[in-house]
């Protein structure tokens, strides 16, 4: 008797063609399947044939584009069923804006080239953000040297795309320049607010910071003492503390939102609600750097300091739950369409830098999940050499090329097990 198969034919023996970096264009990253977010509840099913549909539009598009008379030679696919992998990107694929060196070669070998001839599906979710899904995907697509589709792929504010229908007019903070209010408005938001509309209204609001020439044509002119601002999205990183803080401030002590007033119970401001909570990342500094966490913690305790009672706060991202469950959705639906693999797989490799949010999050996580979900720390991120971590992952490698030897191994290892389980044995008469 034979052993467990490690792969599967891809979606009916179907050939696939798939894009190169250089060919990762804005059009053609919009021709792939989008991340499905359900309309009412994060935790709705999604809508399988809106991305089905979209995933063969995209086939069509594709074969067509291709030049007369020259078809691209076809290279079938085999996909394993039994895993699949999910990657954190900064600290563990990017640091600083560049590759980490080994990334490259670890995409090759989950795309087929490893000793076993098996693909591994896999997907994207960073607590990342302040650009759209398929800006990062463009830009990730290049980097990495493979293609990227939006169907892969999540940031810290992804999920954020749902509230777009319950408040009308938002405060949206963080970013360059207006990236995170197209971001807003792309999510459906019909009203986005930033600070710099708000200093453009009235200049006293942050006496030290004074809006520049661009900033200032770029900011939108209205009355905010006319207006009430619903609630306040942090998408991104703030790129300046004291001005956004203050902003913010004044909106938690108003009267339902509106600028310029002031509540006197501090209860009646609108909700804050933050795509992540890392308190720390990794960037190309030597040592780690603060980050959106950090924003949340300081603004918690201004609010206490300045009216003597707690805030709180949303945030999103990994570690909740929330988060690895619309993952789960997420591969499960990029495995069907892509692969033709329509059920979930028995383990999940999350690779991470963060062990308070990746690492914790995948181990909490785990618990909860009707699949296995295991947890891989590297050491070219957040995580320092010589310490111990709260929380204590599965498996600790030296890169993520690491990490996908380590997954790839110890699937064949429970292969060759299970396979020599299942063979009868052979007696001698």
């Amino acid at each position: 008797m034979s052993g467990p198969s490690l792969v599967v034919p891809a979606s009916g023996g179907r050939f696939m063609r798939r894009l190169s970096s250089t060919e990762a264009t804005r059009e053609s990253m919009s021709l792939g399947p989008t991340v499905v977010v359900p309309p009412k509840h994060l935790m709705a099913p999604s809508d399988a044939s809106e991305v089905a549909s979209a995933m063969e539009t995209a086939r069509h598009e594709l074969e067509s584009a291709a030049t007369p008379g020259t078809p691209p030679t076809p290279q079938e696919s085999t996909v394993t069923d039994k895993y699949a992998y999910a990657f954190d990107i900064d600290g563990v694929l990017i640091r600083g804006g560049r590759v980490i060196p080994e990334a490259i070669q670890a995409m090759k070998m989950l795309n087929g080239e490893n000793e076993y001839g098996v693909k591994v599906p896999y997907i994207f979710v960073t607590n990342g953000g302040g650009k759209t899904e398929q800006e990062r995907c463009i830009q990730l697509s290049q980097q990495l040297e493979i293609e990227v589709s939006p169907g892969q792929f999540i940031c810290g504010h992804t999920p954020m795309r749902e509230m777009a229908e319950k408040y009308k007019t938002v405060l949206v903070v963080g970013g360059e320049g207006e990236k995170c209010r197209h971001v807003a408005e792309g999510y459906g938001f019909k009203d986005v607010v930033t600070p710099g509309d708000i200093i453009k209204d009235n200049q006293d609001t942050t006496p030290f910071r004074k809006l520049t020439k661009e900033e200032y044509e770029n900011s939108r002119s209205r009355n905010f003492g006319q207006h009430e601002i619903e609630a306040i999205f942090v998408f991104a990183d703030s790129r300046d503390w004291a001005s956004d803080q203050q902003i913010i401030l004044d909106l938690l002590m108003s009267k339902n939102g509106r600028l310029g007033t002031r509540s006197e119970t501090f209860d009646e401001g609108p909700p804050v609600f933050f795509s992540h909570n890392d308190v720390v990342w990794s960037t190309s500094h030597d040592l780690t750097r603060i980050g959106m966490g950090a924003l949340r913690v300081s603004l918690e305790a201004m609010f206490k300091a300045v009216t003597g009672k707690d805030l709180k706060t949303t945030a999103f991202g990994k570690p909740q739950i929330g988060t690895f469950q619309f993952a789960t959705r997420l591969l499960q639906q990029w495995r069907k369409d892509t692969h033709g693999i329509d059920m979930p797989p028995d383990t999940v490799y999350f690779v991470g830098d963060t062990p308070e949010s990746d690492i914790r999050g995948t181990n909490e996580y785990d618990h909860h999940a009707e699949n296995n979900w295991y947890s891989i720390l590297v050491r070219t991120g957040v995580f320092q050499e010589g310490t111990r971590p709260r929380f204590q992952p599965k498996a600790t490698v030296d890169n993520v090329l690491e990490a996908v030897k380590h997954g790839i191994e110890r699937e064949h290892k429970k292969a060759l097990k299970e396979a020599m389980h299942n063979t009868p044995a052979v007696f001698e008469e």
